[in-house]
């Protein structure tokens, strides 16, 4: 039965639209084709690579990453730019690219081209292939420089390594990458891939898994995440050897408390697919069975229940960083922050007004447009009493405001919405005592 609910999960995370997005880049391709090239080719000098040419993306991925190899003659001619001619190169594949998509957003963005479809974005990185069968590419920041990739070893890699599983590589990678989405901090997709290669070498039994014995080996695989160094800066990459860089190691801590969740739980434990929703998200499936045991455990809160799920509403692929905080204010004076209250481990009392603000949002900083969702979640018997457990997704802005009223383990999340995707989340709880919640 557990075995079944992995298998019918990994079939969710599969992508759905896959035919748009070649249809797409052979698009993308024709036109550079014709305009470096002078051929019509719709496949020639293009390249899918990133967690897409691997294999490994899921339902709702929100970037195309791709490679468009340019004739060697236009390196020495934009090398010998005076300044900046990193900078041109890219000026000069927009342009192209704006034939073809004239009334779509086509910006540059450093080292790519970007172009804005309905829920995804393909990033276009123009390149000089090299003998060694590396790459070449424009980074036009700080003045302009030429960068090297070598992408293609990790495409062979991957493709070796779900050969030689059954595909349990590939599956591993994408619940992963749910696993970061649902609990939302950012983690490239190359270090995905990376460290759950380098798992796989470690724990070389689990080569020949099967569903059946993916609680064991959700097990391992964040007990192996947890123990890394946090605060080491790169791993080698799988295949190529490149450097993959870590910039926060939040991913460690995420892990280790993944870990504490799912560490002593076996096929019997009455709360395993509840933890596993926890990880997961909601599009975890339970069985028929375990699911009418629920319902009946909680029929007292099915008439008001009305929480809703961000999965269900927009695409998720967490690709920024958002942090927000909470400050606790009574009769209008400034108390403490939530989080510095939470790490005290002091209680949130009653007669609160409590002040939610994100602190950092990456998609700001980038100056992107975006919107901002929050959803106030209320929990607890008091809650259920009082019909009171909430839970809808609204749209707002930066700040959200509420008051504690009766007592209860809730919680506040907020979402950013880019492109009509969910592509930065975060979440605080709020732990309200004596008598107390949030209305």
């Amino acid at each position: 039965m557990l075995g079944q609910a992995f298998e019918d999960f990994a079939d969710t995370l599969q992508i759905d639209n896959m035919e748009d997005i070649d249809t797409k880049f052979q698009s993308i391709t024709k036109r550079l084709n014709t305009s470096y090239w002078e051929t019509n080719s719709e496949e020639d000098h293009g390249y899918k690579v990133g967690s897409l040419g691997r294999y490994t993306a899921i339902k709702g991925v929100s970037d195309l990453d791709m490679l468009f190899v340019l004739p060697d003659e236009l390196y020495t001619q934009y090398n010998n730019y005076k300044e900046n001619g990193q900078s041109a190169l890219l000026q000069s594949v927009k342009n192209e690219i704006k034939k073809k998509y004239p009334k779509t957003i086509v910006r540059g963005d450093g080292q790519v081209v970007v172009i804005t479809f309905s829920n995804y974005e393909v990033e276009v990185c123009p390149v000089f292939e090299e003998a060694d069968g590396s790459y070449t590419y424009p980074d036009s920041n700080n003045g302009g420089k030429w960068k090297r990739t070598d992408p293609m070893p990790e495409i062979g890699e991957s493709e070796y390594m779900i050969e030689h599983t059954d595909e349990h590589f590939k599956y591993v990678c994408q619940m992963v990458r749910a696993w970061k989405n649902h609990i939302g901090f950012k983690m490239g997709g190359l270090l995905v891939d990376t460290l759950v290669h380098k798992f796989f070498n470690k724990y070389p039994s689990y080569e020949s898994t099967t569903f059946d014995n993916y609680l064991s080996l959700l097990k391992d695989l964040f007990s192996y995440l947890k123990g890394l160094n946090k605060d080491q800066k790169y791993w080698n990459a799988l295949g190529s050897n490149q450097q993959v860089y870590n910039k926060d190691g939040i991913f460690v801590e995420k892990a280790e408390v993944a870990y504490n969740k799912i560490k002593d739980l076996d096929d019997d434990s009455e709360d395993l697919y509840e933890v596993l929703q926890e990880l997961f998200g909601k599009n975890f499936p339970i069985p028929e069975t375990v699911q009418k045991s629920a319902e009946s455990r909680y029929a007292m809160a099915s008439y008001s229940d009305k929480e809703q799920f961000i999965e269900n509403l927009f695409p998720v692929d967490i690709r920024y960083s958002l942090k927000i905080d909470c400050e606790v204010k009574q009769n209008g004076f400034r108390e403490i922050l939530l989080r510095t209250l939470l790490r005290q481990r002091k209680p949130l009392l009653i007669n609160k007004e409590l002040t939610f603000f994100i602190t950092k949002n990456e998609i700001e900083e980038k100056e992107l447009s975006y919107d901002i969702h929050w959803k106030v979640r209320n929990r607890g018997p008091e809650a259920i009493k009082k019909k009171m457990l909430r839970g809808e997704i609204v749209r707002g802005n930066g700040t959200k405001i509420e008051r504690t009223s009766f007592k209860g383990g809730h919680y506040v999340e907020c979402y950013i919405i880019h492109n009509g995707v969910c592509v930065a989340r975060d979440s605080i709880d709020v732990p309200i005592a004596i008598e107390s919640y949030i209305r």
